[in-house]
């Protein structure tokens, strides 16, 4: 079940990077952040009074909210440094914080995957880098963007690990992910406020309108990312975090692949290698 919910992990966070990539086309990422979490956390507020999950509230729900104000931040990290640098570089390096820090964790924790799991994440995370585009030569990075680069990578890992000790049954993982969601909003609306302030738009050109159309989509890449994150939770408490991390990192082949099937973007030969090691490398992660 491990390797179910961490692929299903992947799928989620895939579907739902290529949505939220859709969106900020035509506003504000900032908006798109709020407006998309604000939904979810609207969402995850009836199930946890629908399932009771207020009973489950106890000092785990201090790591969801530690997963709830180190998520934005890294994002912010990550968008930064897409601005300021390569995206071909930018990417695969923020794609690695996902498998590293939990993948460290799992080995600190005494896990210990056997030849065959040890050879499927080492390709596994070739897949990631690869499948997320990595760019040979151009520009040099600057040392304030891979900086950037290396905290928004750390954060998503630490995303990931926080999300994993948050609860340990199905009602505290509702509640650990709507406390989560309240923190990304709290942390977003004052991004998004500040940057107000300094003289930036909140609505995209059409104003509010085209925010209430975008409205499905937007609700899709909040409870998608919030459904990411409850299977990740899943699967790291069903098998070991060592093989969770990386086929929960195998999000941007799924991106890719969507852009491909719906943009009819062509995958460069480095991104279709990549997807082909990552299916090899989940294959040998599902070995025992």
């Amino acid at each position: 079940m491990t390797v179910l919910y961490a692929l299903a992990t992947s799928f989620l966070w895939g579907l739902a990077d290529f949505g939220g990539g859709l969106l900020t086309r035509r506003m504000p990422a900032l908006t798109v952040v709020v407006v998309s979490q604000t939904l979810a956390v609207a969402v995850l507020g009836a199930i946890v009074v629908a399932t009771g999950g207020w009973s489950e509230a106890g000092p785990r729900l201090w790591f969801a909210a530690a997963a709830g104000v180190v998520g934005p931040a890294a994002m912010l990290c990550f968008y930064r440094a897409l601005a300021l640098g390569p995206m071909g570089v930018v990417s695969p390096l923020g794609a690695l914080g996902g498998v590293v820090v939990p993948l460290g964790v799992g080995l600190m924790l005494g896990e210990r995957p056997g030849l065959l799991q040890f050879a499927g994440i080492a390709v596994a995370v070739a897949g990631v880098v690869l499948a997320s585009g990595p760019q040979a030569g151009g520009a040099p990075v600057a040392r304030q963007t891979l900086v950037l680069t290396l905290v928004a990578a750390f954060g998503f890992g630490s995303v990931m690990a926080l999300i994993a000790a948050a609860s340990h049954t199905l009602t505290g993982l509702f509640l650990a992910l709507f406390v989560q969601r309240v923190c990304n909003v709290a942390v977003g609306g004052t991004a998004l406020y500040a940057s107000v302030r300094r003289g930036n738009p909140a609505l995209p050109e059409g104003g509010a309108r085209v925010v209430r159309a975008a409205l499905p989509t937007l609700a899709f890449v909040g409870l998608a990312d919030v459904a990411a994150n409850g299977t990740y939770n899943l699967a790291a408490h069903s098998g070991p975090v060592t093989v969770a991390a990386v086929l929960a990192s195998l999000y941007p082949v799924v991106t890719a692949l969507a852009a491909r099937g719906f943009l009819n973007e062509r995958l460069r030969v480095v991104q279709a290698a990549g997807a082909g090691l990552a299916l090899v490398g989940t294959v040998l992660l599902a070995s025992r």
